[in-house]
């Protein structure tokens, strides 16, 4: 049976010109991502895993070679146009957790919608419906000041979430929370894999990487291996450590 293609890359490379000298960032890369696969996208700093990151989440454009998300071509969009694509194909984690400070959880989950244009009755609905996947019903009135990093989190996953996004990219995202708490976060987002969403986790971690189906590492711009993990870990087998 043939994959469902997300997203595809074509001899992508994007340079940056600082002073007299020209930085190759990423240089003539190329892969495919399909439905519902789980990567971790890896690399040391200077890598180009950042840049990476901000082409696959549209926030970037390359300097060379073609980027297709759902069939459409993405490369020579203007910022308007990209700014529409990321609102409704991307849901974005950051490690910061990015929620506005003055805003309740269920306000920081609305957020997306308003700029979909979708009527604040259903607004309430969606977001209400997201926090309640990740646990978070009885905080939905609190500001991100009076909830843990971990809650902090999952308001930010229910946020990348509220839009029914095509990919989930999350940046470092258990970067600020203590271990336990990672944990229960790449458990919530195994339980978002099953539920048949693809995801990007950005890590330089490999802990967090050996949650993914898929591992993806990149060395002076280009991909050095691009590999299925034949040995994921999931949070029910670190569970099943701490019981013994």
């Amino acid at each position: 049976m043939e994959k469902d293609e997300i997203l595809k890359l074509e001899n992508i490379s994007r340079f940056y010109t600082v002073g007299t000298e020209t930085v190759k960032a990423l240089n003539s890369v190329s892969m495919s991502i399909y439905k519902n696969e789980f990567i971790a996208l890896m690399g040391a700093s200077g890598s180009g895993k950042s840049t990476m990151m901000n082409i696959l989440g549209c926030l970037d454009t390359a300097t060379a070679g073609s980027y297709h998300l759902n069939g459409t071509d993405v490369s020579k969009m203007t910022d308007n146009e990209l700014a529409d694509i990321r609102n409704r194909e991307i849901g974005f984690i950051f490690q910061t957790f990015n929620l506005l400070p003055r805003s309740t959880a269920l306000e920081n989950v609305m957020l997306p919608l308003i700029y979909a244009g979708i009527s604040k009755h259903e607004r309430q609905i969606m977001a209400k419906e997201t926090l309640g996947h990740v646990q978070l019903t009885d905080r939905m009135s609190h500001r991100p000041n009076e909830l843990s990093g971990g809650q902090r989190q999952r308001v930010a996953i229910a946020r990348a979430l509220v839009n029914k996004p095509s990919i989930v990219l999350a940046d470092e995202p258990t970067g600020n929370l203590d271990s336990k708490t990672s944990v229960e976060i790449m458990g919530l987002l195994e339980e978002i894999h099953r539920q048949g969403n693809t995801i990007i986790v950005v890590t330089h971690e490999e802990d967090i990487a050996k949650h993914a189906h898929r591992i993806i590492r990149l060395k002076d711009g280009e991909i050095e291996t691009d590999e299925q993990n034949k040995n994921i870990v999931t949070v029910g087998s670190y569970q099943s450590e701490t019981v013994k």
